[in-house]
């Protein structure tokens, strides 16, 4: 498992962050990634915030992004003995919202590629809205994850099936 002090971005993440999102007044995707993870300080903050829960820290979680209202994506360290990059990647929104988008970083470019972020992929509150795969970030899955092509529903899909309990996890750490 990847220890407090371990904030370095995977070259398959910093290569995905790297690449622009477009929200195109939201049409597009509603992601800002981070140039670098939350520190340990400002992540146990946000999850003290977030839960309400002054007794916990934010260990668990590795902070690389956000949706315009403040809602976090991160790695979700919770498969001992793993990487990072084999680590869920979850979302928790401004407004409550809880998701793991997918089972692990692999899975997680396929996702960006097929025109996903992470609120998009862990809400429905927008059914008008149309997915744009992005030729740029397909080109980064395909180098890091190649032979794991899945359309973002698989992924989501996949990811849900496997951590159905995410959001009651999360909600019960909450006072």
């Amino acid at each position: 498992m990847p220890t407090d002090n371990d904030r370095q971005f995977p070259a398959a993440l910093a290569a995905a962050m790297a690449v622009p999102f477009e929200y195109a007044d939201g049409d597009g995707v509603n992601f800002e990634p981070f140039e670098a993870f939350l520190s340990a300080e400002e992540t146990t903050d946000w999850f003290r915030a977030w839960t309400r829960n002054r007794e916990l820290d934010g260990a668990r979680f590795r902070v690389f992004g956000q949706d315009g209202s403040g809602g976090y994506a991160a790695f979700w360290l919770i498969r001992p003995g793993r990487t990072l990059a084999d680590q869920p990647v979850v979302f928790l929104g401004s407004e409550g919202e809880t998701g793991v988008v997918a089972r692990d970083l692999g899975d997680f470019l396929w996702l960006l590629a097929g025109g996903f972020g992470p609120w998009e992929a862990a809400t429905s509150y927008e059914p008008d809205w149309l997915p744009r795969p992005n030729r740029d970030l397909t080109a980064i899955a395909e180098r890091f994850a190649p032979g794991r092509r899945r359309s973002a529903a698989t992924v989501i899909e996949l990811a849900t099936q496997e951590f159905p309990e995410f959001d009651d996890t999360i909600m019960a750490l909450c006072p």
